[in-house]
């Protein structure tokens, strides 16, 4: 067996999803354009329980796996839109990068292996003269990003779910431990998220969840 079908079977065996579970996306509710990967599990009672998941395309039947294109640029979109970034000039590849010190010896060589890997190749992008692009600049602005939105229904959980098992003592009983003063919003939102971010004067903590304090109202 040759090398590019031994890498074709050993893909084959990572492309099905997990046992009695199945590979599922919850859209965004703020930004529609979100597909959060989440896993469905087949409980023995007929039930389903989605959890987090992160494998990645791996586990979805329905993704175009090709490791000489890699994966797709899932957040180019998102960082695009917000316009506070550009495109520029990497530095010179060197024959160090391809393994070797000798590139007019080797240039065949390192020609063939730069063409095959040439979709692989992306152009190194920058924050514009005096724009902060990190996610806690946003959510001091009280932006919540696309980022924040997927951290926030993948981190959920389906806690809704949870909220119903636990409502069962007998069930519960079965999940109690010691929360060792941990304290966890009943439901995790963008908003909780982007408060976190926030300085800590900004934002409290309660047993309802997240409040901003007077400081930040």
């Amino acid at each position: 067996m040759n090398a590019p079908d031994k890498l074709a079977q050993l893909l084959s065996l990572t492309r099905e999803p997990f046992p009695a579970s199945r590979k599922v996306h919850v859209p965004g509710a703020l930004h529609p354009q979100l597909q959060v990967p989440m896993r469905e599990v087949a409980l023995s009672n007929g039930e389903t329980a989605t959890l987090y998941d992160t494998s990645g395309p791996y586990t979805d039947p329905t993704a175009q796996i090709d490791v000489r294109r890699g994966l797709p640029a899932l957040r180019a979109g998102w960082i695009e839109a917000r316009g506070d970034t550009e495109l520029y000039t990497g530095r010179e590849r060197k024959a160090l990068d391809d393994g070797t010190k000798h590139e007019e010896r080797e240039a065949q060589r390192i020609a063939a292996l730069r063409a095959e890997a040439a979709a692989l190749q992306r152009q190194p992008r920058r924050a514009k003269a005096g724009a902060n692009v990190t996610q806690m600049h946003y959510a001091r602005r009280g932006i919540i990003t696309p980022e924040m939105e997927f951290i926030a229904i993948r981190e959920n959980g389906k806690r809704e779910w949870m909220a119903e098992y636990l409502a069962d003592s007998d069930k519960a009983a079965r999940l109690r431990g010691n929360p060792m003063g941990a304290q966890i919003p009943q439901l995790i939102t963008p908003e909780s998220c982007w408060r976190v971010s926030r300085p800590k004067r900004c934002w409290a903590t309660s047993t309802a969840g997240f409040r901003r304090t007077p400081a930040c109202a």
